[in-house]
């Protein structure tokens, strides 16, 4: 298990700049602290191994460990200061869509101190209760012989009357089922005035110390508190924002989740003014109680997306104190780089080192200094680092070891993962309540972004995946003198065309998947721009995701209608809540990966890589200097992932998709086993025969093409091309043909475009 872990505050820095570091030392042990360069991230004894440079710094030293608590859980709070004041009759009420009644004790609504409050909450079973305090006076209510349903809409609340004395519990649900009793009422008599605590109104968590707990699995939508005694159908009246003067009064707050879904606020509608904020990025541009399926875009027809979906899983910001921080110095190089904390030493049961990644980035530069297109870039694919962040489906499906075609091997970060899933998951997994999970953040612990991580991918030989595959570049990069900066997809995104500028050469990492819509804008401006693109992977340009500008470091995806996916959104939930654009394939969207980079998503498999094979377009001078040196009919039978360089993930050339029609294919890979499938969407009724070499989509091709400014793309269409650089110590035709291309496409002569 792992004893120690962190993250970093972003995940890429310039010199001057500072970053700071959130470690947990889950005994409390002290530890040593050490800042590294990453030379190499793969620990296969057939290539260099994993190796680091130490690099003296300001944060190298021993410090004190603590245990640093993560507090999962989405919620709103708000103050509501009238509540206090409140002396006749008072009721809470709220449209709810529960999703997960074998968990005890969800709160729907908690205002509650150590003295007096009033919770309105679900017990095991989908029974709802009320708890009013008032002193050492008490009144529970419940109604057990009407259950609620899952995934079903019901009116919900309490009045309090210290006029009568009376307390009414009541739940309505909005549509009938023959034979099924789920709407109900209960009433208790209570003494004295209306609780008073003073606290601020929760929805969907509980305050418990310095946490929030009992949080509630499932949408509401319309809270509110309203002055007077009201049941179900009159509390109908206030959901709709055009009420006469009457009914204004009587809100004391109501908050419209349907208004400003792309940011954090919950805008209270009541003259009151009462706004609150949500926490732990529960899901917003969600279907209401009153979506009747006319509009599937939130943007469209607001009114019907006032709900919330809170999780007792969601996460943002894990919100660990910081252990220590580095300002960058002016003379860092810009690469890869980790800080390791070691409280130990490691054993077969115990891991008590980890490594927390970073990037450093070159200095930031002036806006108005022109770029000088003269160096050559690897651009970090973090965005989808973060959408893989602690991937865990393949730890729970139990269709993943037939998929993958052996059995799975886990590791103490598998297991910490397993054990603690209060750090959040991927945008593969589920939530605890079979919802997907659509945002990603990178302000926690990630635990398969490090350089110790080795997955459960990639067949035989080394299963490496993202970050420490894409290291293979950079530790070949290094072995052959080429001198090179890092920049992000996070980077370009704030920065767009202009941090691209500066470089006559990008180099993508090995699975760039997800983008949003300002980095494929910036990046496909600089290639059409005259700028030279080595794609060296696969599956890439493939999502469309979005940033939040309300929450820095967190993404949305939303896989909707199509695509290769573990889980899928709602019809009517396509839209992403931070910028109510449609989510999902770019290839849906009118802007297929081929128009990008020449190639496009075929297939997939995990067992073994394979190879590819010269094709005629090989021999055409315009290729001449990718094969300088290089006679081979078969390139890269060999490789640290799977076996080969062809394998995993695989893009074709396709015209109808956009492959430029000068587009050469000079190799394309076969020799692929039953478990490398076609992807979904290459077909619409599934063909007799979909993997291996019995279907022709079942291939990467070798693409190069020229572009009408001068510039040129040249892309590999597979995730393990990288895996086979550093093979027989970079001895070998995959190393040789990437060096030509990069030799080439640093000069700044342009390309013939006749």
């Amino acid at each position: 298990m792992l004893k120690i872990l962190g993250y970093p505050s972003r995940y890429s820095v310039a010199p001057g700049e500072e970053i700071s570091f959130h470690v947990s030392a889950e005994e409390g042990q002290d530890y040593e602290a050490t800042l590294l360069r990453v030379i190499c991230g793969d620990a296969n004894p057939d290539g260099p191994g994993l190796q680091y440079e130490r690099i003296p710094s300001a944060i190298d030293g021993s410090y004190a460990g603590r245990r640093q608590i993560t507090d999962a859980g989405s919620y709103m709070r708000a103050d509501v200061p009238q509540l206090a004041a409140q002396q006749g009759a008072l009721t809470f009420a709220a449209m709810v869509w529960p999703t997960m009644i074998k968990r005890d004790d969800q709160t729907v609504m908690s205002w509650q101190d150590a003295a007096s409050g009033i919770r309105l909450f679900f017990r095991k079973g989908g029974v709802l209760c009320a708890v009013i305090r008032n002193g050492e006076q008490s009144l529970h209510l419940h109604l057990d012989e009407t259950p609620v349903l899952e995934r079903q809409w019901y009116a919900v609340g309490l009045s309090l009357d210290p006029e009568s004395g009376k307390a009414r519990l009541f739940q309505t649900a909005l549509r009938q089922f023959a034979m099924t009793r789920d709407s109900g009422s209960a009433e208790g008599s209570f003494a004295g005035p209306l609780p008073a605590p003073v606290a601020p109104v929760l929805l969907a968590g509980a305050q418990s110390g310095d946490q929030v707990g009992a949080h509630f699995d499932g949408k509401i939508d319309g809270p509110a508190f309203l002055r007077g005694v009201h049941d179900a159908e009159s509390y109908h009246r206030f959901l709709h924002k055009r009420t006469h003067h009457a009914d204004q009064l009587q809100r004391i707050a109501q908050w419209d989740f349907s208004t400003g879904i792309k940011g954090v606020t919950a805008t209270d509608i009541s003259p009151n003014g009462n706004h609150g904020e949500l926490f732990n990025c529960p899901g917003r541009g969600m279907k209401g109680w009153n979506w009747d399926g006319t509009r599937h875009r939130w943007s469209e027809n607001a009114d019907h997306y006032g709900a919330v979906h809170f999780h007792h899983d969601d996460l943002y910001d894990a919100a660990w104190q910081t252990a220590f921080t580095l300002t960058i110095p002016d003379d860092m190089k810009s690469d890869a780089y980790a800080v390791r904390v070691k409280s130990g030493e490691n054993s077969r049961e115990e891991t008590r080192d980890y490594y927390i990644p970073f990037f450093v980035r070159p200095k930031r530069r002036p806006a108005n200094l022109p770029g000088k297109r003269d160096r050559i870039a690897f651009l970090a694919p973090t965005v989808s680092y973060m959408a893989y962040a602690n991937h865990g489906e393949h730890i729970t499906a139990r269709e993943a070891e037939r998929v993958i075609g052996r059995l799975l091997e886990f590791g103490h970060a598998d297991m910490y993962m397993y054990e603690h899933p209060e750090i959040g998951g991927s945008v593969y997994d589920k939530h605890a309540d079979e919802s997907g999970v659509f945002y990603s953040s990178r302000l926690r612990p990630v635990l398969n972004f490090t350089s110790q991580y080795h997955s459960w991918l990639g067949g035989h030989g080394s299963s490496v995946w993202q970050y420490n595959a894409d290291i293979h570049l950079l530790a070949w990069l290094n072995q052959n003198g080429f001198d090179y900066d890092v920049i992000t997809d996070e980077d370009m995104h704030h920065e767009g065309k202009r941090l691209l500028d500066d470089y006559r050469v990008v180099m993508t990492g090995t699975h760039p998947e997800y983008y949003t819509g300002k980095m494929w804008t910036a990046l496909k401006g600089w290639v059409d721009d005259g700028g030279r693109l080595m794609y060296l992977g696969a599956n890439g340009f493939y999502w469309h995701v979005e940033f939040s500008e309300a929450m820095p470091g967190v993404m949305e995806i939303r896989k909707a209608e199509d695509g290769t996916r573990t889980v899928e959104p709602e019809p009517g939930e396509y839209y992403h809540s931070f910028s109510g654009e449609l989510s999902g394939l770019y290839r849906r969207k009118g802007h297929p990966p081929n128009e990008m980079c020449g190639l496009g998503f075929v297939a997939q498999g995990f067992d073994v890589c394979s190879y590819y094979r010269r094709a005629p377009d090989a021999e055409n001078p315009r290729a001449a200097f990718i094969f300088a040196g290089v006679p081979d009919e078969i390139i890269g039978d060999f490789g640290l992932i799977g076996g080969g360089a062809a394998g995993l993930e695989l893009d074709a050339m396709n015209p109808l998709l956009g492959t430029p029609p000068n587009a050469l294919r000079l190799a394309t890979s076969e020799g692929h086993s039953q478990q490398v499938q076609v992807v979904n969407e290459e077909f619409g009724i599934p063909p007799i025969a979909l993997g291996g070499d019995q279907h022709d989509k079942v291939r990467a091709d070798l693409c190069f093409y020229e572009t009408p400014s001068g510039g040129a793309v040249f892309s590999v269409g597979s995730i393990s091309w990288c895996g086979s650089l550093l093979w027989n110590g970079g001895d070998n035709n995959v190393s040789a043909i990437t060096a030509n291309v990069l030799r080439r496409f640093a000069d700044p002569a342009p390309f013939d475009t006749e």
